[in-house]
């Protein structure tokens, strides 16, 4: 590899440079008709979203975070109402719940998918009913690209009454026993952060469903709790809108989007298959029947070497990233939260030994090779 060739953690100058024409166009479009607040391009978007995952009703919204709070708002979560997430998340998870009033109960996750365990659920529920609450619902994160393990957590769902919100903000375009995400759980919530496998240029997201009433709740609550116009309002609403010009950019990036899951698996096998790479870490694994789109490749960095390891690899021109450095349950703003019984024992360990490596669609092998050996070069054999 070149000494003087810089290492992108995500890579948006070369994907722009592949639609430049493409998305400049798209912007032009929209400058020229100046609807800049639900344009055209607003329903041309949520249609290709519905059609890419196989769900009935695809909304667009403001940014992930909203896309969560729009959908809990939908099914009425509130005031002395239970959530149960998992504890090793960003907080914009247990964020959404806590700003209805309601409870995030934090549960385990499982240290080889890091998505929550559904073995954990019941204590989970448990520590609900302890602390007094109504438990509600589930919200499973899809941690790094991977869907959460959504049959097992529907049927623990069912059997207690409750619901499942899918947190997909990193997994979308990813799949499970052939169900697209999107399709996940009674409302998926998604994320176009601009790092995010699909990003934008800006703050965006989207909340999937399947059921027509929640779907016109949800699009009523993003425009304020509007009825039949916008100066009707029917229940308490947000400005949750995308901007028209990203919708022009999530269009066009969405096009190429199958493609570059298809690098970015390609580069995770490259990751999978190294040899310096499996002898210093251990690498992630995907569950039964799942495919990931990657939005991070994470690495599991024993016997306290993590950051020792970072370091070393910064100064051989290897970016990483850490994801995430404390549990929730441990920030400041979560510690009167209820935690499931036994306690968080792998959230808590993992923020010192997990290490994302570069990943993006326009990897190459030769840059790979070098993260490889950067990073095997970093610990002890």
């Amino acid at each position: 590899m070149s000494g003087t060739q810089i290492i992108e953690f995500v890579d948006l100058k070369s994907q722009q440079a592949r639609i430049r024409p493409q998305l400049d166009a798209a912007i032009s479009r929209v400058l020229d008709h100046g609807q800049y607040i639900m344009g055209p391009e607003i329903k041309m978007l949520e249609k290709d979203l519905a059609a890419f995952c196989g769900a009935k009703h695809a909304i667009s919204c403001s940014s992930g975070t909203d896309a969560l709070l729009i959908a809990l708002m939908a099914k009425g979560v509130g005031r002395g109402d239970a959530v149960l997430c998992p504890a090793f998340t960003y907080t914009a998870t247990p964020e959404s719940i806590a700003l209805l009033g309601a409870s995030p109960v934090f549960v385990d996750v499982d240290p080889g998918s890091f998505n929550v365990d559904p073995k954990g659920l019941a204590a989970g529920l448990d520590a609900a009913v302890k602390a007094g609450l109504r438990p509600k619902a589930v919200v499973a994160v899809d941690l790094f690209g991977q869907p959460a393990d959504y049959p097992a957590i529907e049927k623990f769902a069912a059997e207690h009454g409750l619901w499942v919100l899918a947190d997909g903000a990193q997994s979308f375009g990813a799949s499970l026993n052939g169900r697209m995400v999107g399709a996940m759980g009674d409302i998926t919530a998604t994320s176009f952060f601009p790092a995010k496998p699909l990003g934008c240029y800006g703050d965006g997201g989207a909340i999937f469903t399947n059921d027509d009433k929640i779907a016109d709740i949800m699009r009523s609550i993003r425009l304020h709790g509007k009825g039949d116009d916008k100066y009707d309002i029917v229940r308490i609403g947000v400005n949750g809108r995308l901007d028209t010009m990203q919708a022009a950019i999530l269009i066009e990036k969405l096009k190429i989007f199958r493609d570059e899951i298809r690098a970015r698996n390609e580069a995770a096998d490259r990751y999978a298959s190294s040899n310096s790479l499996a002898r210093a870490v251990k690498v992630p694994e995907l569950i039964s029947g799942a495919t990931s789109v990657w939005a991070q490749y994470t690495v599991t960095v024993p016997g306290g070497q993590r950051d020792a390891a970072a370091k070393a690899m910064k100064l051989s021109g290897v970016p990483t990233q850490i994801y995430y450095p404390r549990p929730v349950p441990a920030q400041e703003a979560y510690r009167a939260y209820p935690i499931a019984k036994g306690g968080v024992p792998n959230s808590e360990r993992l923020p010192a030994q997990v290490m994302s490596l570069p990943m993006h669609a326009y990897l190459t092998a030769e840059v790979q090779a070098h993260i490889a050996e950067s990073l095997g070069a970093a610990l002890p054999s």
